[in-house]
């Protein structure tokens, strides 16, 4: 029942923000500056979800300087999790098909988020170059997750190499943002789905590398963010034994 009253209370919440977007848009459609604004109301989610956001690094940002940011990619509770992470003029990449979601696929394209379509691998590869262009062009960021597809337990998977070019192409940093894991932690029965640790890491310069190695730059990354993440769930795992000492096992998640 909890979850029935969370999926309405969301929809409505998505529902509403969406028809405020349409109007407070209309007259700068797809401006990059919509992106965070709107992302500070889907930062909202977590309360309605029962989760705690602990944000850390947000100094790390390379903010006003632009960057290609990249994130781990769990599961659609992404969309509550780390949405407080994204910077001011910072905009996604998404898949065209997020296009077709009710009302989400809407806001999503008039804020200003990039979609592709990752089928044609020669657009895709247009787009990357485009989208570094427009980096310079039109003064943003960029937010990538660039395992591609949501990861559902399986830890942190390979990367592909389309950010890492993008951000070599444009000459601008990559900065890491590692999110604790969330895979059979959070239940929308239950009242309290406990923390969840949104860390962003140094910012990685790329002026030395080449468009040939960003496989190296992809792997260097895959690296410091599986090391990042595991550290992060050895916390939470601590924090949340310390607040909730008599936590039975039905209650407890494996990340």
């Amino acid at each position: 029942m909890l979850a029935v009253l969370r999926l309405i209370m969301a929809t409505i919440l998505i529902i509403i923000i969406t028809l405020f977007a349409l109007v407070y848009c209309i007259f700068s459609p797809k401006n990059p500056k919509h992106v965070y604004l709107f992302c500070r109301c889907f930062h909202q989610l977590q309360k309605i979800v029962g989760v705690k956001t602990v944000q850390r690094g947000l100094d790390n940002a390379p903010t006003p300087e632009k960057s290609v940011y990249i994130s781990n990619h769990q599961s659609v509770f992404d969309f509550v999790t780390d949405p407080g992470m994204l910077r001011p003029r910072t905009v996604t990449l998404g898949k065209r098909d997020l296009l077709w979601v009710p009302f989400f696929g809407l806001l999503y394209w008039i804020t200003g988020n990039i979609l592709i379509n990752r089928e044609d691998k020669s657009k895709a590869r247009d787009t990357i170059k485009q989208v570094a262009e427009d980096i310079h062009r039109r003064d943003l960021s960029v937010w990538v997750y660039p395992e591609g597809t949501r990861s559902k337990g399986r830890g942190l998977l390979p990367f592909k190499t389309g950010a890492f070019r993008m951000a070599i192409e444009a000459g601008v940093p990559i900065t890491p943002m590692c999110t604790s894991t969330t895979h059979n932690k959070i239940d929308l029965n239950r009242l309290n789905n406990g923390i969840v640790i949104t860390e962003m890491l140094e910012p990685i310069d790329v002026t030395e590398y080449k468009l040939s190695d960003a496989k190296a730059l992809a792997n260097r990354c895959h690296a410091l963010m599986a090391e990042k993440i595991a550290q992060l769930d050895e916390e939470v795992a601590h924090l949340e034994a310390q607040a909730n000492p008599d936590l039975d096992s039905d209650n407890s998640y494996t990340p």
